[in-house]
């Protein structure tokens, strides 16, 4: 019995110890993945440039606020977490931060021993080379202005609040090592494999999440990379497979749509305008088209011809496109405006085809089509329900400066109303989706007023 008992003790002991040097020895940190000398400097403009691709500006901007001086609350499941400040201020931003210091934060998610939260998105950062890392770091502590900024502090409810906790979460979602892997393709490829990767860190939205949050699939050779996602209660599509949104896109769509926020066939909303505003909108053509090229054949497609000049000045001609064989029976039931049509019908003459018209195929860069849309056949109704209600608007950009916006209609229509119109358009114009209810209305409407 006694022995038993020493036995237990001397477990008891180990645990604690282990807990104990699980909580306090400090993280191994990444060393750099690329040998550069001591007194290497960026080419001039490069550190900017990194700054657009990783879509710093969006996270690390308040609304109102000043630039990169943080700020902004940022919904996750555990709660609202607050951006930093990394504008070089001593006090409140980086300014006191050495370079391995910043690498640490960027590839391992770790300041000062302090775990990062990973909406941070170390798990996709950690594959950028070590000479853009140095790039953005140059460019933060010297062209950056500092700014004063005491950003309110993430509080979350236990047990999310015990930061330690990370690092088994680390242990746990960041498989494999941090060297980028690049693919049996051509150099322009294998560009827009880096930034999809890397940089631009398109798995965190367009990856799916595992069971522990982490991003189930962060690089190409990973089975659930870019197959779709979900971020704040709406659908993100899916960019390969059978589902994809962008497989019946050429390569000058999707770069389009990269630069401008609009093609032939969409427009961006949501998280997607803010990264089109704050980043990809000042890529330059090169990266644009291998960022298109990479996503249109990373699964063995042909490679399309890119276009010399991405969305290129107009004026261009874009007459109104017919339905298609798959159309055209919504067509002839809505161009004929019979009086015994149905409601959903009466309500999408009445409301909607003015600018989508009665093909459902909108106004190339204005008004997307919403035949095939991946938003309005999402299997969750609720971000088409809060576009019909609220509306929506696609940023201003250097190529395509006009900013559009379209109107909500959330004080004309009624719960009953809004889901009979958001039943007809998945279900016109060849569209499968299911029905939509006013209880699923009535609960996006109340949603929006708190």
């Amino acid at each position: 019995m006694k022995t038993a008992l020493r036995i237990l003790g001397v477990l008891v002991v180990l645990v604690v110890l282990a807990a104990l040097a699980f909580i306090y020895v400090p993280v191994k940190t990444t060393p750099p993945n690329e040998d550069l000398a001591s007194d290497w400097k960026p080419e001039l403009g490069r550190g900017e440039y990194v700054m657009r691709a990783g879509d710093c500006m969006a996270c690390h901007t308040a609304e109102g606020g000043s630039p990169l001086a943080g700020g902004r609350g940022i919904a996750s499941p555990m709660g609202t977490i607050w951006s930093s400040n990394i504008t070089p201020d001593k006090e409140t931003g980086i300014g006191n931060w050495t370079l391995d210091q910043f690498r640490a934060a960027m590839v391992d998610g770790v300041v000062n021993g302090k775990h990062l939260y990973p909406a941070m998105p170390y798990e996709n950062y950690r594959f950028m080379s070590e000479s853009d890392i140095r790039a953005l770091y140059s460019y933060l502590m010297n062209d950056v202005k500092p700014v004063k900024n005491e950003v309110q502090a993430t509080e979350l409810d236990f047990p999310f609040n015990l930061r330690f906790g990370i690092r088994a979460w680390n242990w746990l979602a960041l498989t494999g090592d941090s060297a980028f892997k690049p693919m049996d393709g051509n150099e322009q490829q294998i560009r827009g494999q880096y930034l999809v990767e890397g940089a631009g860190h398109c798995a965190a939205c367009h990856s799916p999440r595992s069971a522990l949050m982490a991003q189930d699939g962060t690089r190409l050779g990973d089975a659930n990379f870019l197959t779709g996602g979900e971020l704040d209660g709406w659908n993100v599509s899916a960019l390969r497979g059978s589902n994809s949104s962008i497989e019946n896109w050429s390569t000058a769509d999707l770069a389009a749509y990269l630069a401008t926020g609009r093609n032939v066939h969409s427009i961006a909303n949501g998280e997607m305008a803010l990264a089109v505003e704050h980043s990809l909108q000042y890529l330059n053509d090169q990266d644009l088209n291998a960022i298109a090229i990479f996503l249109k054949s990373m699964d063995g497609q042909p490679i399309q011809d890119a276009p010399k000049q991405v969305a290129a000045p107009g004026p261009h001609a874009m007459p109104p496109r017919p339905a298609n064989e798959a159309g055209l029976a919504t067509a002839k039931l809505l161009t004929a405006a019979s009086p015994d049509m149905p409601l959903g019908a009466r309500l999408y003459l009445d409301n909607c085809a003015g600018c989508h018209f009665v093909t459902g195929k909108g106004a190339s860069e204005i008004f997307p089509e919403l035949q095939g849309n991946a938003m309005v056949l999402g299997k969750d109704p609720s971000p088409l329900v809060s576009t019909i209600l609220n509306g929506t608007s696609v940023p201003s950009t250097s190529r395509r400066p006009m900013h559009l916006v379209m109107q909500g209609y959330s004080d004309r229509l009624s719960d009953e109303e809004v889901a009979t119109l958001a039943s007809f358009v998945r279900s016109a114009w060849g569209n499968k989706a299911g029905e939509v209810t006013p209880d699923q209305v009535a609960k996006v409407r109340s949603a929006n007023q708190h």
